[in-house]
């Protein structure tokens, strides 16, 4: 915990009173229309500079040309099947990265657009897995500002300066429009899910302007969370002696950006809905066969707001109504013909043409008045269809149905909601922000750094039912030759506790289906389909549909769990019932083989794509849940990391749920991950070795024989499993994790302890006796879950302090994080890219830890490296889109990554849950001594009827990991 007086120097504080006059933050003192305290913020006017991407050296380009060749001919043949591979170094976006982003748009798992600080809408996610980071320019705010006797007017674009691409003012597109804002007195101020941006007298020195963009992400609701919708709430404050006639226009494009709004056949329609909700219905009609999409651009009129459209003009003389003609329309009048209302749908758009709607605000604002204009956008794209699987409805269609027209009543409930939505997240985050133990920087970085979970590339299902059940042609094998695929599937009744496997096998390239049921008298079998569920599953009435995330927008590969393991901290913290699932889904793939056969890149060789086991890397890519393992560079069944990390991230889950129905779903799941690491521990000292070559998270830093990250991480999972097993009520597993632990602890340390910290492995390389930052990931998790240390204090805080020492401080005096791998004589381990790196989620895993130890000061210190350099004026500018890592010079990998969501694993220590503290506190000491035995999943028949009765009094029970 925190002590209290570390903080009182307000080190990286950001006051508003430094980026906007006193007397116009009094002026927008009411109804949240001023920016908070605690924000991250910007001036419009500020420099988006291009990002500088990390590149590897001749000595590793040497060691990776073969897997280089491997991967690009991979990307060549995935091409050719009309899909992208999950890593792709190859190819590169039109639209280079700069340091222009903003808080997203949307809630989870609905598809998202990106609003960038200075105003732009970009970085486009709405079909899953595609990402286009380019801003539509013809969607902007703009302004129109006319003062009592017409001898004052104002108008401009709301986003500052000129844009590539905009072509000559002379033209009819956007270009003709009035690009006047300085930006110089304008400023973002962003605390995810909310932005304000204050336009301090621009365009019209007398008019003061707030902006307030809202998105319904509310920790712990699980129905607006899921909503594709944000607000606009502009707060207009008349500081002049006239009475101003203000207008207030959103124009939107009919796009899901990059060229798709070239395509043709897309459709306009105005509507009028209830409470005074107007606006535009834009259909698109998507391509490569992907499900239609819906846009809503509507505004809410009121006594003294009047609500006008334009339903259709185009960027060329192509239309009857140009971008120039539409400006000079709101030039003259501020508002369109009442008329339009009444065009109904438009002619669908030609090929190559760009189809465009606008909605008009406009309102009387009296000499010192206040008044208040509020817009919304909602997309309605209710089908997800993957490449090679099958269709699914999003989690908002069990709300809004199955209609693209959904938009009209999510645009409208947005605008009739969003007061609520925010009493919601401001007693969500008040607590945190008003704790005057925590420095300021870390606050709201703390909140920003959830944008990921909404511009991460996250699905949110309904169920886990597919809509459809029809594969795609691509599915297919590339040769046409027949092929027999043989999976099997486990269906566990919990409230028997018996497995049922399910097997089927496909024959051909259409593949005809024999199956059969089974019994199986044991505790694990396989699966490989999505009719599998968990018994009583879908008819739970508080069932919470099915959740996938990217692990990068680079690395297209769903719910990496290797990466999910230090991610996962924010799901358990904001939405339990979420993570629960998660791991539920990873449960049933430890249960499953797939034996269709896999080729890795790094070494060439082939294998099966999903050993019965092993925890799978990520849950597939083109076809999640059906075909796991996208990730094809290693043979991962063969990593030492997923399988602890599985039992690490369950108990942990278990532990602070208090959820026993949960515990008792996955646990023979748990016991099969922990029997199949046996085979890797070849002296029979208890402790799993590594095998010569990057098998785990660090996929490029090779590890020999007993690894600090892999080897105290199997500590705390047999740690883990045998505190479980004894809530369960699996006696004799316990003891036999118990037994274990001694044994795999005392060759732990006497191989790796070198009296100030824990070597990187026990092999002979130039790297062996490197500091590795992550070498107390284990102790991190043990901690965290309220089990008993790994290792005695002094262990523990000297090897903290080593990293601190010298990962952290000697890498630009700790103003970049913790670098990965750092020799004893204070020099860069440059064994490989990785271990020069510096992960962000690693560095703030590392605080995390840190903290948990007592070592407070050393951690935010830590942590604000990450700040400084990724965050900060001064940084690199990766604000809200928060590389994988980054050199000690600054260069980036991985753009808008999954890992450094760990900032909430430094929460979660500041404020572990009561469920966790309370826990009953497991024993190692208290053991009994048994023989050495293998692993068995097979339970008698009075511990299974034991098991099912305490799973069926606690199936009701609540989530107590409170927020």
């Amino acid at each position: 915990m925190v002590t209290s007086n570390i903080f009182h120097c307000r080190k990286n504080s950001w006051p508003p009173e430094e980026y906007i006059s006193r007397h116009t933050l009094q002026l927008f003192g009411f109804d949240s229309a001023g920016p908070p305290k605690q924000a991250w913020r910007r001036r419009l006017n500020s420099h988006a500079n291009l990002l500088k991407e990390f590149s590897i050296t001749f000595k590793e380009a040497i060691k990776m040309v073969r897997l280089g060749i491997r991967l690009w001919s991979y990307v060549r043949e995935e091409a050719s099947h009309g899909r992208k591979a999950p890593i792709d170094p190859f190819t590169r976006e039109s639209c280079k990265p700069s340091a222009s982003q903003g808080v997203p748009l949307g809630g989870m798992g609905s598809g998202s657009i990106s609003r960038g600080f200075r105003g732009e809408f970009r970085q486009w996610q709405i079909v899953p897995g595609t990402c286009d980071p380019s801003p539509v320019m013809a969607n902007q705010f703009s302004i129109f500002v006319s003062r009592d006797g017409g001898n004052k007017k104002y108008a401009s674009v709301l986003a500052p300066g000129q844009h590539e691409g905009l072509g000559k003012a002379s033209d009819e597109g956007i270009s003709s429009w009035g690009w006047n804002l300085s930006g110089q007195h304008s400023t973002y101020h962003a605390l995810f899910p909310r932005a304000w941006t204050i336009y301090d007298g621009e365009p019209d020195p007398d008019l003061k302007v707030s902006c307030r963009q809202i998105s319904p992400f509310i920790p712990h609701n699980y129905k607006d969370t899921s909503l594709p919708t944000a607000v606009f709430v502009y707060t207009l404050v008349n500081t002049g002696k006239e009475r101003a006639k203000v207008s207030l226009l959103l124009t939107w494009a009919n796009s899901i950006g990059g060229v798709s709004h070239l395509s043709g056949d897309h459709v306009n329609e105005p509507f009028i809905g209830e409470d005074g909700v107007s606006g535009v219905l834009l259909h698109h009609k998507t391509g490569k066969g992907n499900p239609p999409v819906t846009f809503a651009i509507a505004a809410c009129e009121t006594q003294n707001v009047n609500v006008t459209v334009l339903p259709c003009f185009g960027l060329d003389e192509g239309r009857s109504v140009t971008a120039r003609e539409m400006w000079g329309k709101m030039m003259r009048d501020g508002q369109f013909d009442r008329e339009n209302f009444n065009c109904g749908p438009s002619i669908p758009s030609s090929p190559g043409e760009t189809l465009c709607a606008a909605v008009s605000a406009s309102a009387w604002v009296e000499p010192h008045g206040k008044c208040t204009i509020a817009f919304s956008l909602a997309w309605s794209s209710p089908k997800i269809k993957f490449l090679k699987g099958s269709s699914y409805h999003r989690r908002y269609t069990k709300f809004y149905g199955t209609s693209e027209r959904a938009a009209l009543n999510l645009a409208h409930d947005a605008l009739t909601n969003y007061k609520r939505w925010e009493e919601e997240i401001e007693k969500w985050q008040s607590p945190i922000l008003n704790d005057e133990r925590l420095p300021e920087w870390y606050k709201f970085t703390l909140f920003n750094e959830l944008y990921f979970l909404v511009a991460g590339g996250t699905v949110w299902i309904d169920s886990s039912l597919p809509s459809t059940n029809v594969k795609n042609d691509q599915d297919l094998p590339m040769n046409g030759e027949s092929v027999d695929v043989k999976v099997t599937e486990a269906k566990v009744n919990r409230n028997h506790s018996t497995v049922v496997e399910h097997s089927s096998t496909t024959s051909g390239c259409n593949g005809s289906t024999g199956d059969s049921d089974i019994p199986q008298n044991k505790g694990s079998s396989n699966h490989l389909s999505h009719h599998f569920k968990w018994q009583d599953q879908l008819d739970d009435s508080d069932d919470v549909g099915r959740f996938l995330y990217l692990e990068g927008v680079e690395y297209i590969m769903w719910c990496t769990y290797d990466v999910h393991f230090y991610a996962s901290f924010a799901l358990l913290k904001l939405f339990p019932k979420i993570e629960l699932n998660i791991q539920r889904d990873f449960a049933k793939a430890v249960l499953s083989e797939d034996g269709r056969k896999v080729k890795f890149l790094a070494e060439g060789n082939c294998g099966i794509r999903k050993v019965r086991g092993a925890v799978p890397h990520d849950l597939g890519t083109h076809d999640p849940w059906n075909e796991m393992n996208a990730y094809n560079i290693h043979d991962t069944s063969k990593w030492k990391d997923l399988n602890p990390k599985f039992v690490l991230q369950v108990y942990r889950d278990f532990a602070a749920t208090g959820d026993m129905s949960f515990g008792v779903d996955v646990w023979p799941a748990v016991r099969t991950a922990m029997e199949y690491m046996e085979q890797f521990d070849r002296d029979d000292d208890g402790l799993i070795e590594n095998d010569g070559f990057p098998d785990q998270t660090y996929d490029t830093w090779t590890v020999h024989g007993v690894s600090a990250y892999c080897g105290c991480l199997w500590l705390a999972a047999l740690q883990a499993a045998a505190a479980m097993a004894e809530q369960i009520g699996d006696k004799f597993f316990a003891e036999t994790c118990k037994t274990k632990f001694f044994t795999a602890k005392s060759a732990f340390e006497k191989k790796l302890w070198n009296g100030s910290y824990f070597n990187y492995d026990s092999g002979s390389s130039s790297n062996s006796k490197s500091i590795q930052a992550d070498q107390l990931a284990g102790q991190w998790y043990t901690a965290s879950s309220g089990l008993a240390p790994l290792f005695d204090e002094f262990k523990t805080r000297s090897a903290l302090q080593k990293i601190y020492d010298f990962n952290v401080m000697k890498v630009k005096g700790g103003r970049m994080g913790a670098v990965n791998g750092m020799h004893p004589n204070g020099k860069v381990d440059e064994t490989c890219m990785q271990s020069r790196e510096i992960w962000t989620g690693v560095t703030y895993g590392v605080a995390a830890n840190m903290i948990l130890a007592g070592m407070e000061k050393e951690a935010f210190t830590t942590a604000e490296g990450i700040f400084t350099a990724g965050w900060s004026e001064d940084g690199f500018g990766y604000w809200f889109q928060t590389p994988e890592a980054w050199t000690t010079d600054g260069h980036f990998r991985s753009l808008i990554y999954m890992r450094p969501l760990a900032i909430w694993g430094m929460q979660w220590a500041l404020s572990i849950p009561k469920a966790i503290l309370d826990a009953p506190k497991i024993n190692m000491m208290d053991r009994i001594l048994i023989s050495p035995a293998t692993f068995s999943l097979s339970l008698t028949g009075n511990k299974v009827r034991k098991i099912a009765k305490k799973a069926k009094w606690f199936r009701n029970s609540v989530l107590h990991c409170s927020s």
